[in-house]
């Protein structure tokens, strides 16, 4: 049996069977050939020095051999037969017609599959070299190489016959032999799927069909009535090997490499060989449609056009034979077989099955290039090796634990097409959780990660233990079997760092572990694996739950995030999540946020999730709970480590998450509940729940005012301006509440400025001499609404208002009031008197309309009441501005004293 060399890291083949042929008569091994007969047996067609095929039939079943005797009697000799008295050059499997071809002694033979009947020899041509088959990268392929041409026996030697000629005469120009018309798609689907070899003998290349069917007479066939020439041309000497692929001919002698056309039978060199250069060899790959030169100990893969593509093969040794299978190449010397990867170039595996000296060794491959097997004969010995099924090369490599090779196999195969890409993503998951259980969870998920088909509810009995309310969700039995069942990551860290403490004492000990070096040179801590190992479930989680997930699974995601968010104790992703869109249960999680005091998390939930009386609850608590304004989460979440640079007080941050629930609530209960507290914290953020625009259902206004504290003025204020201004309520009620509460307040404002003058040391008497106030421009943003409340609204009750501040020095206000009473004569004194306005007093008589409201006026300038001053000035300005609107007698009538010659003075300029 073979045996595999320990060092290499894949296992592709396995040794199946051997036959040892040392006790027949016949000379040693020259050939060999194998076909598939069916899915359970294997043909082998093995040549000999002596002239005689061999017929080995191989058992094909899955099950390989427990020992030498069995694989002796899997492989049986069937016959054999004697083909020539020459070495058996070549044997071709041609099972379109259940023939093989063989060349030997400058012929080529027919013999039918089962070597029972006679050998037929074609003597249409002589001095054969060797023989190759045509291989197409197409479908089709063409018919460029035989540019309409086909010779017969006879019109090898016609010199006289044209190219069109032989074309008309033996293809007839697209006309069967039966006269029916075939058209050129037909010719070529015909000839493609006809027996077509290349034969290089002496310095002619000739093109032969052994399957011509109709489209040739008798006299076109060779003497056994069994193929035709379709053309020939003038080659190169001494053809020691050949390749045929499209149009293209690659031929192979002494001297170097050489592309002919088989269309022009133009000749081009590929490269020349050095002297010392190794026999040419050349093997044809038909799967990728690419042909591999050897010179001495490379292998150059070249295209139909003799261009190199892709890397070089480098082997040990120039080897005697080579054969494909799947993406590896076998070469054959000593009784060794090494298999390299095509792609990457490497020698995956060695395969001993001879003794070194034995002989030149042979490799047989089925003709696609992706056959099961591949057969090796050297001396008098066949052994047969059977290519390992792809899933168990996997299993084998991820049992060594060797899972960067195996991804790099699966990802080989599917560039091949031999597996899909589900599979690729399959062992991605499988390698992901192999290493998750060796502790290497960095690793573990990124290969979750470039997994397309593993379910994000597999890493749930991880996070949360069994049963819950996701187990259901769980795929069972979808892997291979190579690791431990899921289980918490507690119990698989606790596991693993177990195992580390055995290999540890074992390595001691001398002994060999599978266990990462790593871990053993620095065993880490309990503490440090959860901490990486939930780091990165987390980071595979974020990732998976931007994926297109069933409602269950989406609940899953979330909620276990915030669960590995607690135990890492990240705040800020914690609020991240519960403030954003999400999944989370909330029965799942409420126990666990209550008992862990993250509060604030909890509130976000519940705000999220709708259940708005909750969340009010817990920042009503938290409001009230820390009055110093620090709260565990507000702190950790602005990772500071002094409170008092904090942003916000905790105060604060609860009314500010609270007001904004409450300012999309239509539940006037509820909004009313919690608006004491959150006026306590800030007034502005009360009025903004009031005012806000967000709910549907406006707030009922009267039960509002009640619930507002009598205290919080400014609240009440801003809530009766938002109404009546923004939502155009017409409700006399409220504007004369809103005018009463205006007057309170600038009432209020006005005493405490006369406090704060007393206590500054001014005189009282002075202020009320000069209108205590009144006459100096306010800057009071109070009086500056209530006065133009009350300038311009017509629906609240002006004597109620008037009433109220009817004592006080608000003379403005009651100059609005009177005037909407209708009481001109104490709007005039309010003006002219008490606030000293002259102009005002003047643009109010104009208003009238009436000239005896200047006369009035005037009045009032000269003989003011109370013990005031007559205002000469004033008096001046009105006879100066509005003379021509008074009655000169009434003047001279009111006119007296000191004023008389000014006042007389000034009504004589207006009158003349």
């Amino acid at each position: 049996m073979a045996k595999f060399e320990p060092s290499k890291a894949r296992i592709v083949l396995e040794s199946v069977a051997q036959f040892d042929l040392s006790q027949t008569s016949l000379s040693s091994f020259s050939c060999l050939a194998i076909a598939s007969v069916s899915n359970s047996e294997v043909v082998i067609y093995v040549g000999t020095d002596s002239g005689a095929i061999f017929l080995l039939s191989l058992d094909a079943s899955s099950d390989p051999p427990t020992s030498s005797a069995g694989s002796g009697e899997r492989l049986k000799l069937l016959r054999y037969v004697s083909v020539s008295h020459s070495a058996i050059r070549s044997v071709h499997v041609v099972s379109e017609i259940g023939k093989i071809l063989v060349v030997s002694d400058g012929y080529m033979y027919l013999v039918d599959l089962q070597l029972q009947q006679p050998v037929k020899r074609l003597s249409l041509l002589k001095g054969v070299n060797v023989v190759a088959r045509r291989v197409c990268s197409s479908e089709t392929g063409s018919l460029n190489w035989i540019q309409g041409e086909c010779i017969t026996t006879e019109s090898l030697n016609d010199s006289s016959s044209s190219v069109s000629e032989k074309l008309i005469k033996r293809l007839g120009s697209g006309i069967k032999s039966n006269g029916v018309k075939i058209k050129e798609s037909e010719l070529i689907r015909d000839l493609s799927s006809s027996c077509i070899f290349a034969v290089a003998a002496g310095k002619r290349v000739a093109f032969v069909d052994l399957n011509p069917g109709s489209r040739i007479t008798k006299r076109d066939v060779d003497v056994d009535g069994s193929v035709v020439v379709l053309k020939e041309m003038q080659g190169i000497e001494a053809v020691k090997t050949m390749a045929w692929i499209d149009d293209s001919l690659i031929l192979g002698t002494s001297t170097g490499y050489s592309l002919m056309s088989c269309g022009t039978g133009q000749v081009t060199l590929i490269f020349s060989l050095p002297d010392m250069a190794a026999t040419p060899r050349l093997t044809l790959l038909p799967k990728a449609h690419k042909v591999l030169l050897l010179v001495d100990n490379a292998g150059i893969i070249v295209d139909s056009y003799g261009q190199p593509v892709g890397g070089s093969l480098v082997f040990c040794h120039a080897p005697d034979s080579i054969a494909e299978l799947s993406s590896y190449v076998g070469v054959a010397r000593d009784g060794k077989m090494e298999l390299y990867n095509k792609r990457s170039g490497a020698c995956v595996q060695v395969l001993s099955f001879g003794g070194i000296g034995g002989g030149t060794c042979f490799l047989a491959d089925e003709e696609d290039g992706n056959g099961r097997f591949i057969v090796a004969a050297v001396s008098s010995k066949v052994f047969c090796f059977r290519r390992i099924p792809f899933e168990e090369q996997i299993k084998h490599l991820l049992r060594k634990k060797n899972f960067k090779e195996a991804i790099t196999l699966v990802e080989e195969l599917e560039v091949e097409g031999d597996i899909s890409r589900e599979m690729l993503s399959f062992v991605h998951a499988q390698v992901g959780f192999l290493l998750l259980f060796d502790l290497r969870f960095e690793e573990a998920v990124d290969h979750f990660l470039q997994s397309e088909t593993m379910q994000p509810s597999e890493i749930f009995p991880f996070v949360m233990r069994d049963p819950n309310r996701w187990s259901l969700l769980v795929p069972r039995n979808r892997y291979w079997g190579l690791h431990p069942p899921p289980a918490h990551i507690e119990d698989v860290v606790e596991d693993g760092l177990l195992a580390i403490q055995r290999a540890v004492f074992l390595k001691k000990a001398g002994v060999e572990t599978d266990v990462d070096n790593r871990f053993l040179l620095n065993p880490p801590s309990r503490a440090e694996l959860l901490d990486l190992a939930f780091k990165n479930i987390v980071r595979y989680l974020q990732v998976a739950r931007n994926k297109d997930l069933s409602p269950a699974v989406k609940e899953g995601v979330d909620t276990l995030l915030m669960y590995l968010y607690r135990a890492l104790y990240w705040i800020e992703e914690m609020e991240k999540l519960a403030s954003s869109e999400n999944s989370c249960v909330v029965e799942e999680l409420e126990t666990l946020l209550e008992e862990s005091g993250h509060l604030r998390i909890l509130a976000f939930l519940y705000a999220k999730k709708g259940m708005s009386a909750k969340a009010l609850s817990i920042w009503r608590v938290l409001a009230r709970s820390y009055p110093s304004g620090l709260h565990q989460d507000t702190s950790e979440a602005y990772n500071l480590d002094d409170p008092s640079l904090l942003p916000v007080s905790s105060e604060e941050t609860a009314a500010i998450e609270a007001s904004k629930i409450l300012e999309q609530s239509d539940d006037p209960e509820l909004v009313l509940q919690h608006l004491g507290w959150i006026s306590e914290v800030s007034e502005e953020l009360a009025v903004q729940v009031l005012t806000s625009d967000k709910r549907i259902n406006p707030l009922p206004p009267d039960s509002v005012i009640a619930a507002i504290d009598p205290r919080k003025i400014e609240i009440l204020q801003r809530y009766l301006q938002w109404l009546i201004e923004n939502q155009d309520s017409y409700d006399t009620q409220l504007h004369t509440l809103y005018a009463l509460s205006l007057a309170k307040s600038a009432l209020e404002i006005l005493e405490t400025d006369i406090l704060v003058k007393n206590l500054n040391h001014k005189s009282i008497e002075g202020l009320n001499s000069h209108g205590s106030g009144g006459n100096q421009p306010t800057e009071n943003p109070v009086r500056e609404r209530l006065q133009f409340f009350l300038h311009s609204s017509d629906l609240y009750d002006a004597e109620e208002v008037l009433e109220l501040i009817e004592g006080s020095e608000l003379w403005l206000e009651k100059a609005i009031l009177y005037r909407k009473l209708g009481q001109e004569t104490l709007v005039l004194e309010i003006l002219a008197l008490k606030l000293e306005d002259s102009e005002a007093a003047e643009q109010y008589c104009a208003e009238l309309g009436r000239p005896d409201a200047y006369m009035q006026l005037l009045d009032m300038y000269l003989n003011p009441q109370n013990g005031k001053q007559p205002m000469f000035k004033a008096a001046v300005r009105l006879l100066h501005n509005h003379g021509e609107s008074l009655d000169p007698l009434q003047v001279l009538e009111v006119v007296n004293g000191d004023c008389h010659q000014t006042c007389l003075s000034s009504l004589h300029q207006r009158l003349y």
